[in-house]
């Protein structure tokens, strides 16, 4: 038999001062570790019950007076015993109630998403639920939050899990075929439009990786153009204050400005650029290389023109974004209004704002609520994409090699799929997902 776990230890709310403190323990000695600090705690205490509790130090003195709660294995997040203390939020307090827990033999501290990473091994969470976890945690805008909510709720494991499933049914049914051909004769018949269709489906989730990662850090947008264009008070009045210095005089903005903003749940980083001219000052130069290094990173490039541009004039500047997506808007509208189609905009009297940043927002997402995507990672779209691959090389195979080829296929794409919902994850794959947590989740 293996040794029981150790019991973890560790501060579930961040080390400052606050209203309440919640110092965390998970395992088999953390009803009794729980009991040595609140002695005043039944012996069996009811579970998902509060006990108001004073919280002693090794000699018996109270330290404080707060709630107790015991979480009995396995309905708890873990799946383990669980006792969570809560305290007055004085982070020298906090870190005593530690340190006397910490005495204990049987207890160590938790690592970096130790607690979930348990949960995970007892079953509670699969891999992309308990990287939800994380993601909620780290979340800085509405969409973050509701999408890592949504992958909490079990969004993204259901449609892997509708991939894993059939996929699995199906290397059954080839390796059947391999194993037993009498007794599975014809189970491989329609393997051709059942790996088409996994294969689109795999596909499908694997698009949605780009809306993921836009939701996940925010997309970043740089104004840029020429010189006096109206970029300055735009990014002002887009950011709602004078963030930007405005001058009449050319070349003002002499470095890259950003502002974070959310606009409809998106969070949004927008960038305020120095204005490109062929022959700028010795310090104006390095301003415009930085702008050119921001618009090789951004996710849009909005070009703001001046009054009077020419169409010669507008396509030198459009080849200044290089591969970025580029949304084209003429400044300056109080000044002179806009010719053919391009939008006008005001950043000084507010005209067209409101339309730039609907067109801002349907560039970057289109349709649908940003919130309402399935949060694929960099990790998940890495592994979907070998998934894909597979069962485009399965099916491939089925017309010109032999069955032995296309079940081992089909095993790889089992395999790149494991990899996202935890059936398949390895020790290493585990510590690098769990060791972006915070310590005490």
């Amino acid at each position: 038999m293996s040794p029981p776990a150790a019991t973890l230890a560790a501060l579930a709310t961040a080390p400052a001062a606050g209203a309440v403190g919640i110092l965390r323990l998970s395992g088999p000695a953390a009803l009794e570790v729980g009991r040595l600090l609140a002695p005043g705690v039944p012996a069996s205490p009811t579970p998902r019950h509060a006990y108001l509790a004073a919280f002693v130090d090794a000699d018996g003195t109270a330290l404080d007076e707060g709630l107790f709660l015991y979480f009995r294995a396995p309905h708890s997040f873990t799946g383990e015993d669980v006792v969570e203390l809560q305290a007055h939020g004085g982070p020298r307090l906090l870190r005593l109630l530690l340190a006397r827990a910490l005495a204990h033999p049987a207890v160590r501290p938790a690592g970096p998403g130790e607690f979930t990473r348990r949960a995970f091994l007892h079953g509670r969470l699969d891999l992309t639920r308990a990287e939800a976890v994380a993601d909620l945690v780290a979340a800085d805008s509405e969409a973050a939050v509701r999408a890592a909510a949504a992958g909490l709720s079990g969004a993204l494991s259901s449609r892997v899990e509708a991939l894993e499933t059939p996929l699995r049914a199906l290397h059954a049914d080839l390796e059947g075929v391999l194993d037993f051909p009498e007794e599975a004769e014809g189970a491989d018949a329609d393997a051709a439009p059942r790996l088409a269709a996994l294969r689109a489906e795999a596909e499908a989730l694997l698009a949605e990786a780009g809306r993921g990662r836009l939701v996940r850090r925010g997309a970043r947008v740089a104004l840029y153009g020429p010189v006096n264009a109206g970029k300055s008070t735009l990014f002002n009045r887009l950011v709602g204050e004078a963030r930007a210095l405005v001058d009449e005089e050319p070349g003002t903005t002499r470095d890259v400005l950003e502002a974070r903003l959310e606009w409809d749940g998106l969070g949004i980083t927008l960038l305020d650029t120095a204005g490109l001219r062929p022959t700028p000052g010795r310090v104006e130069a390095l301003g415009i290389a930085r702008a050119r290094e921001a618009l090789a990173t951004v996710d849009l490039a909005v070009l703001v023109l001046p009054p009077g541009a020419g169409e010669a004039e507008a396509r030198g500047w459009l080849a200044e974004a290089g591969d970025s997506p580029v949304l084209r808007v003429a400044g300056k509208c109080d000044v002179a209004p806009a010719s053919g189609d391009v939008p006008a905009v005001s950043g000084l009297t507010g005209e067209g704002v409101e339309a730039l940043r609907a067109q801002v927002l349907g560039r970057l997402w289109g349709g649908g609520a940003p919130g309402a995507v399935a949060l694929v990672s960099e990790r998940h779209a890495d592994a979907l994409r070998r998934a894909a691959e597979a069962l485009g090389r399965a099916g491939e195979a089925l017309a010109v090699s032999t069955l032995e080829a296309v079940s081992g296929e089909v095993g790889l794409a089992l395999e790149a799929l494991g990899e996202v919902s935890g059936t398949c994850a390895s020790e290493a794959l585990l510590d690098a997902i769990f060791e972006r947590f915070c310590i005490g989740k």
